[in-house]
């Protein structure tokens, strides 16, 4: 496999016809941006939303390659966290959007985490019906998931990504030595989401993991290939299920318990971001899985030693703080998107690798299984 070097980036495409799209993952593709986009979207002028974090690191390489580019750009900075995903902040970016003049063909970059990705998508999708969209992810979670497939959106107090729309970017940069940079903390909640597609369908790629996420930690060839697997796995995805009417909402292995956590944490990032949010789901959904005899417990085990090894939380005493009991965990999960006329959807499996969509479940078996692993 291509290392990612500067002048070599890998190329995975997401295939929806004419509204294909690139995703590059290498280094030094902040600097190539500007080459990259005007190559795509000649004549545009374009708004870069980020956050206060990432722009004191790469608000000014960015620019630079516009500007050498020719693309004359704004920035509209936020703040970082996952609070930042609400309707003030998207009025905010809409609002600056607007007030640069921007015209319907040009274009919402968004340089940032999921958080940043998600709310420049949705501001992207609805300013003048929609505008040309760019994903330039800065966090691992970002480049392997929630940078692909046009999931754009905010949270509500009733729930995680309750609002928002589909919006397909017209490129995706991802540039591998921006995670030099990230917390530990960061890219162990990133990894989450790489492990999670060996989980789902790829148990070749799962056991690779487990032999070789130390050095996808560490970084070069092996960091490179992780991401390109995952964007690979989840571009098939999309390919096949843009809109989540079928088996895109595999997907969602672990985010139904995960986003129950998140909102039941009141997305203080300090106690729980995102993919330990979704660590914690996937152990949950492995073990219910086993309780409703539908997998070995040996899988499950399998899986909370591999996100323990490589630190991340695996169960819901992992989480600081206390908790609301099973019954407002509960109420949590009924508030998912996967819910449909009341019956809850679960994303289960038979064993590492062989996930599947799960309609119907017992809320009593869920409740119940809640009890039981709830740290209360």
């Amino acid at each position: 496999m291509n290392d990612g070097g500067t002048n070599s980036p890998v190329k995975v495409v997401v295939g929806l016809g004419d509204r294909a799209y690139d995703i590059l993952i290498g280094s030094g593709l902040i600097a190539r941006a500007g080459a990259e986009i005007a190559a795509r979207l000649p004549g545009i002028r374009a708004a870069i939303v980020t956050d206060e974090n990432v722009a004191a690191a790469h608000l000014d390489a960015l620019t630079q390659s516009l500007e050498s580019a020719g693309i004359a750009s704004t920035a509209i900075t936020l703040p970082a966290g996952e609070k930042t995903k609400s309707f003030a902040h998207l009025q905010d970016v809409v609002d600056g959007v607007l007030a640069a003049r921007l015209e319907r063909g040009d274009a919402v970059l968004a340089l940032g985490g999921g958080v940043i990705g998600d709310l420049t998508g949705f501001a992207a999708g609805i300013v003048r019906r929609g505008m040309n969209f760019v994903q330039l992810p800065t966090s691992l979670l970002a480049q392997v998931d929630s940078s692909v497939g046009g999931k754009t959106g905010i949270n509500s107090p009733h729930g995680k990504n309750l609002i928002g729309v589909f919006h397909q970017p017209r490129v995706v940069l991802a540039d591998t030595d921006v995670l030099d940079t990230l917390p530990v903390r960061e890219f162990r909640a990133g990894y989450a989401e790489v492990a999670k597609y060996g989980l789902i369908d790829r148990p070749d790629f799962f056991a690779w993991l487990e032999k070789n996420w130390r050095e996808v930690f560490s970084g070069g060839p092996a960091r490179t290939e992780a991401i390109a697997q995952s964007c690979r796995a989840k571009a098939d995805v999309v390919a096949r299920d843009e809109f989540e009417t079928g088996d895109r909402a595999l997907l969602n292995l672990g985010h139904t318990f995960g986003h129950a956590l998140e909102a039941a944490t009141g997305y203080e990032s300090a106690r729980l971001v995102h993919g330990e949010g979704v660590a914690i789901g996937m152990a949950l959904a492995y073990r219910f899985s086993a309780r409703m005899n539908l997998a070995s417990p040996d899988d499950a085990a399998r899986v909370e030693t591999h996100l323990r090894e490589v630190g991340l939380p695996w169960r819901m005493a992992d989480i600081p703080g206390t908790l609301p009991d099973a019954e407002r965990l509960l109420g949590y999960i009924a508030q998912d998107k996967k819910v449909s006329r009341g019956a809850l959807t679960f994303i289960l499996t038979h064993g590492i690798g062989q996930s599947f969509i799960a309609r119907d479940v017992p809320s009593s078996e869920v409740l119940a299984f809640l009890r039981e692993n709830h740290p209360g």
